[in-house]
């Protein structure tokens, strides 16, 4: 029985979502050379207008957090005329649809934005090259500084702003799998000294920072947040890492989000420092609104709404292989099964 996902939901009692089924965000690289949206993300996504929710694929708030090619950006008024397109097509078929905020940190490169100083909460590089471009190696980043930090808080909160003018319904704030944010929230990956380093009140600081900016500007109803904390992608463990987690759960609790959505695609990932698996570690410790994901299936899905591990479900590749995902699930169709090969177009 899976009846429960199809319930209605209401987001801080304001945005009402039709199912408990939301779109994860899903990079596709498929935006224009001046990283606008076209014509076919906004089909793509209106097709896919029954979720519940509709989380969009990450989105630049300026131009240096690119660190992949072809990804959409927010940061001027092109791109905002873009995704109005989009939004419109998903309004137009019943959904509503936020925006995830982006920017990738220490996994940014030059190649995409001229050139100058990749930023990044501390001169640790990654190892390894970009993805879909082999030829580029990651570089050693710029530590950000006081004024740096102001700006980035600023620019994600006119990000959101831009959201709202492109008729998002909200935003998500991308805080996870080693992107910027969560960069300050690992000590791999943060070793400074300074009052955004060192301990979990300072290391928590730069994404409340940006949580609260973006509250300011667009209000709580429409502000959600995704966290990793579990270390896993680009950052190694670190057993302190639960103590900075621990104080942003309880800070995040306070600020009364849309959501919280947890950023580990494999629910079956298990964290010593953690206790187990991320979702019972954030469950325990934040009580409202929690979406899951993780390779669910619609059936295991269900069953985790119903032992409360968390209020609402994210579904990834399911819905890059079928736009009419919530549909078949509700009939009981079969689904299309996901290949890599349905990353390169979008249908």
């Amino acid at each position: 029985m899976t009846s429960n996902l199809f319930q209605s939901y209401a987001l801080n009692n304001s945005i009402k979502l039709k199912n408990r089924i939301l779109m994860a965000p899903l990079t596709r690289c498929m935006a224009d050379e001046n990283l606008v949206p076209t014509q076919a993300t906004a089909d793509y996504y209106g097709r896919r207008a029954e979720a519940g929710l509709i989380i969009s694929e990450a989105v630049l708030i300026r131009p240096d957090g690119q660190g992949y090619p072809n990804t959409p950006g927010l940061f001027n008024k092109a791109q905002i005329n873009g995704w109005l397109k989009v939004t419109e097509a998903v309004h137009s078929n019943g959904g509503k649809i936020f925006a995830q905020l982006w920017h990738t940190g220490r996994v940014a490169h030059p190649h995409f934005f001229g050139g100058g100083d990749v930023i990044a909460p501390s001169a640790l590089a990654v190892e390894g090259s970009v993805p879909r471009m082999r030829e580029l190696t990651y570089q050693v980043p710029r530590a950000a500084g006081d004024t740096d930090i102001k700006e980035l808080v600023e620019d994600y909160a006119q990000a959101a702003a831009n959201a709202l003018e492109a008729g998002f319904d909200g935003v998500e704030i991308h805080g996870a799998n080693g992107y910027l944010i969560d960069q300050f929230l690992h000590h791999d990956s943060n070793r400074r000294s300074d009052m955004y380093g060192g301990s979990a009140e300072n290391m928590s600081r730069f994404a409340l920072a940006v949580t609260d900016a973006v509250i300011t500007r667009i209000g709580n109803n429409k502000t959600a947040l995704r966290i990793s904390p579990g270390a896993y992608v680009n950052m190694q463990a670190d057993s302190r890492d639960r103590a900075v987690f621990d104080y942003l759960l309880a800070e995040l609790e306070l600020r009364d989000l849309a959501y919280l959505h947890i950023g580990i695609f494999d629910d079956s990932m298990q964290f010593d420092y953690l206790g187990g698996s991320v979702s019972s570690y954030v469950r325990t410790h934040y009580h409202k609104t929690l979406v899951g994901v993780g390779s669910y299936t619609a059936e295991t899905a269900s069953t985790a709404i119903n032992e409360n591990k968390f209020d609402l479900i994210a579904v990834g590749r399911p819905f890059i292989a079928n736009p009419d995902y919530v549909n078949r699930v509700r009939e009981g169709a079969e689904l299309v099964p996901y290949s890599d090969e349905m990353l390169d177009s979008l249908v």
